[in-house]
């Protein structure tokens, strides 16, 4: 499972998926096919399907995953939450929003419920509910939660926090796709200078939001 992971991240997805389906042969032999672990590598393999475009392969993976984990942990479960986010992204993706939607107010209340409204991991659930509402262009349904996920980050985390960042560039570009570009620019600017200090110049964070400041000044200059 770790090595797959590695083979993910650096784009070797060939060699990552036999490692991910003989992990989880092992887990569901030596654990049970409805064991919390064996959740855990069924929800890994439909990322990496998910990554290479296979969402047909994926989805069973994610609706088993978030069955087995309903089951044995709980409806109520932080883990059961990450599931549901898991199998949102996965709908967001295939334009499933209306579900989206639904299992991504779940996982909220569950977070808020059992880790608290002020918890990195609702800060998470928030981020991505307004991703979809953005996507969907409900801009000023997005702008509340994106600020609340910020202060979250913020508060919990720190304000040079790489999460932080990434709130700011969420914040920036929510700005930027509504014209309100005056809003948009100190905050892209500040995440870069938490990314630079804590990631490097060179991380692709910091890449990333470098090219969102550009996007931002190119579209200043030609109004």
């Amino acid at each position: 499972n770790n090595l797959a992971g590695l083979y993910e991240l650096t784009g070797r997805y060939l060699e990552a998926e036999p490692l991910l389906v003989r992990a989880l042969v092992i887990r569901e032999k030596e654990l049970g096919a409805n064991h919390s672990a064996t959740a855990t590598i069924l929800n890994n393999l439909a990322g990496l399907y998910e990554s290479t475009g296979r969402y047909l392969e994926a989805e069973p993976l994610l609706v088993r995953a978030l069955a087995i984990k309903e089951k044995e942990l709980g409806a109520s479960h932080p883990a059961t939450a990450t599931s549901l986010n898991n199998l949102a992204s996965l709908y967001e993706s295939t334009g499933r929003y209306s579900e989206t939607e639904t299992l991504l107010l779940r996982a909220i209340a569950i977070n808020e419920k059992e880790l608290g409204a002020n918890h990195p991991n609702t800060s998470t659930s928030l981020n991505n509910l307004a991703s979809l509402y953005k996507l969907t262009d409900r801009y000023l349904e997005a702008k509340p939660l994106l600020l609340r996920a910020l202060a979250i980050n913020e508060k919990e985390l720190g304000a040079n926090h790489p999460d932080t960042a990434t709130s700011l560039n969420n914040l920036a570009r929510l700005y930027l796709d509504m014209g309100q570009y005056e809003k948009a620019e100190p905050l892209y600017i500040k995440a870069i200078q938490i990314t630079e200090n804590i990631l490097g110049v060179d991380h692709p964070n910091t890449q990333h939001i470098r090219k969102n400041l550009e996007i931002l000044r190119h579209q200043i200059s030609s109004h």
